[in-house]
C-alpha cells in the first residue's frame, strides 16, 4: 500500500519509490517463506477473518491487510485493535465488515505511548507461535482451567472475583 499524496507531497521520485517498494516487498516475500514454514495459505474464502493488531495510528497497514484479505473473498472481515485513532478507525470501518475498537481517544499520537512496554516482536517468538498454532491440539482436562479473571463489562472494564457484570 502507498500513500500516493504524501509521496507526492513529499516529493519523493518515482525511481526511489520503486526501489524501496521492491526492498519492501523482498523483505515480504523473506518473512512470508520464514513464517509459513513449509505450510500451505490459509483458506480464507467463505471463512471469517479477523485482523488484529496492536492498535491504529494512520490505519496504513492494516488498510493494506484488509486489501490482502478482501481479494481473498472471505465471508466476512473484523478489524481488532485495543486502540486506535479515530480518524484510522473510521476510514476502516468503510473497508472491512466491522471494526473493533476499544478505545478511540481524541487526542491519539502514537501507538507505543498507549503501552507501558512496547516492543517489536522478534521473528523467532512469531516462529514460534505459529509452530504452536500448527500443532496438533493437546487435550487439557477441567483441571487445567484454575479460575476466570472476569468478564468484560459494556463499560470496558473488567468485572472481578469471576462474577458479570
Amino acid at each position: 500500500f502507498l500513500n500516493w499524496d504524501v509521496i507526492r507531497e513529499l516529493g519523493i521520485s518515482e525511481p526511489y519509490t520503486a526501489a524501496v517498494t521492491g526492498v519492501q516487498q523482498e523483505e515480504a516475500r523473506r518473512r512470508e517463506t520464514l513464517f509459513r514454514a513449509g505450510r500451505p495459505a490459509p483458506r480464507i474464502r467463505g471463512r471469517i477473518v479477523i485482523l488484529v493488531d496492536d492498535g491504529l495510528a494512520t490505519g496504513a497497514t492494516m488498510h493494506a491487510a484488509v486489501q490482502s484479505v478482501r481479494a481473498h473473498a472471505p465471508a466476512r472481515l473484523v478489524v481488532a485493535v485495543p486502540v486506535g485513532s479515530r480518524e484510522a478507525c473510521a476510514a476502516l470501518r468503510v473497508e472491512a465488515d466491522e471494526v473493533v475498537c476499544l478505545s478511540e481517544p481524541e487526542h491519539f499520537g502514537a501507538v507505543g505511548s498507549w503501552y507501558e512496554r512496547f516492543e517489536q516482536t522478534k521473528d523467532a517468538e512469531v516462529e514460534r507461535l505459529l509452530a504452536e498454532l500448527a500443532a496438533p491440539p493437546r487435550s487439557i482436562g477441567p483441571a487445567a482451567i484454575t479460575k476466570v479473571v472476569g468478564f468484560l463489562n459494556p463499560r470496558n472494564s473488567v468485572a472481578p472475583n469471576n462474577t458479570a457484570p
